[in-house]
């Protein structure tokens, strides 16, 4: 952790590529102990799957798009402005039910949650994660998958 101020200007570029968009590291474990901060472009019809966090808590502020998350048992239709906050021992999952990027501000805490979108961007660069890779990843970032990550909102709906 730094003790330095963090100041990110419009088109600085740190983070990874997911899918082809980009996931910006706002703050990081690095900068700070208590949170991370990322602002995440969500590809068009990506589902993350249901999952639940042991520890972590999530919050996503949604600026553009249309997303659908299942938290607990609601179902919450997102439009910009929509805030959600997810604590630990819920399970959720977030899809972007529209044909066009969405993004979205997200912070997790206690921060560290960067090193997980790192090796994500590693093994997605590679085409589609093997999904024992992907539950041995997230396992390690404190994260129980329930049902399996979508590139496609239909074929999420199509097969449940």
């Amino acid at each position: 952790m730094s003790n330095n101020a963090v100041i990110r200007m419009p088109g600085e570029k740190n983070g990874v590529l997911l899918r082809g968009h980009p996931m910006l590291f706002l703050v990081t474990g690095e900068d700070t102990k208590h949170t991370s901060m990322f602002e995440w472009t969500i590809p068009a019809e990506f589902a993350t799957g249901r999952h639940v966090h042991r520890v972590q808590e999530e919050t996503f502020y949604l600026l553009e798009g249309e997303c659908q998350w299942h938290v607990g048992d609601r179902v919450v239709h997102a439009t910009p402005g929509a805030y959600l906050f997810i604590p630990p021992g819920v399970p959720h999952d977030i899809t972007n039910v529209s044909r066009k990027p969405a993004r979205v501000l997200m912070t997790v805490s206690p921060p560290g949650h960067e090193h997980y979108f790192e090796e994500l961007a590693e093994l997605a660069a590679a085409g589609a994660p093997d999904a024992e890779a992907l539950a041995i990843l997230r396992n390690r970032y404190d994260t129980d998958q329930l049902s399996t990550m979508t590139t496609s909102a239909r074929s999420r709906r199509e097969t449940g």
